[in-house]
């Protein structure tokens, strides 16, 4: 029998153009924009522009879209404000193009969501570059702006964690007994303090110094707040 012909490789298709939304309040930019972006059809698209919050807001076209080029000021409005209510609103990765040189507040547009940021400055080329990019799910950053993102993260980060371990240092200085008392006070906590120096083998004296040594430790002011911080934390008698 005659050999088979191997079979013919699968056709690849051509990836859709990435679907861009406009959102910029001077009509010049605007048009220049679109024109770039459409000037590559096989590459990218507009299926939608905004110059205010409120027609950014009812445009049908912002569920639809890829990639959403926004300016940060938009008719007297902040587009940092905006930002949450986009990102609610669409699956559009947020690439913001601005004139500002404020660079916490370009740091702040990272950290409410958008994927990158550039100055309206850079070449056109730079730009639909920076549309790719984010479109496939990468980051557009100068490396300095970046640098300085990573730094205010890792600073937040710290800053939240600072709390709870500061109170883990508090409970870890308390001696096994302070524990105990901690314990039966979190399970009777509106039984006299007689009642409860009894229970745990002490006089009524005793159990007073004890709790104001454990109240200085744990940075509480009197029983119901030591209720509270006994519960939040574990510290409660099984």
């Amino acid at each position: 029998m005659p050999a088979s012909s191997p079979p013919l490789p699968s056709p690849i298709m051509p990836a859709p153009p990435i679907r861009v939304f406009l959102v910029e309040d001077h009509a010049i930019t605007l048009w220049g924009l679109q024109r770039l972006i459409e000037s590559q059809p096989d590459r990218s698209m507009v299926v939608g522009t905004a110059s205010s919050r409120d027609s950014l807001y009812s445009h049908p076209a912002l569920a639809q879209a890829d990639v959403l080029v926004m300016d940060l000021d938009l008719a007297g409005v902040d587009g940092l404000d905006l930002l949450p209510d986009v990102l609610r609103m669409s699956a559009a990765r947020v690439l913001v193009l601005t004139a500002s040189e404020d660079r916490a507040r370009l740091c702040r547009a990272i950290e409410r969501g958008a994927k990158g940021v550039m100055h309206k400055s850079e070449p056109p080329q730079r730009i639909l570059q920076a549309i790719d990019q984010v479109s496939q799910g990468g980051a557009w950053l100068e490396p300095k702006l970046m640098g300085e993102v990573l730094g205010r993260l890792t600073s937040a980060q710290a800053r939240a964690s600072a709390p709870q371990d500061e109170q883990q240092a508090r409970i870890a200085g308390l001696t096994a007994r302070e524990r105990e008392i901690v314990g039966a006070l979190s399970q009777s906590p509106s039984d006299k303090l007689i009642t409860l120096a009894g229970r745990l083998g002490m006089s009524e004296n005793t159990l007073r110094n004890h709790l104001t040594t454990v109240y200085s430790k744990l940075g509480v002011r009197g029983r119901l707040e030591l209720h509270v911080f006994a519960a939040e934390n574990g510290l409660t008698a099984g």
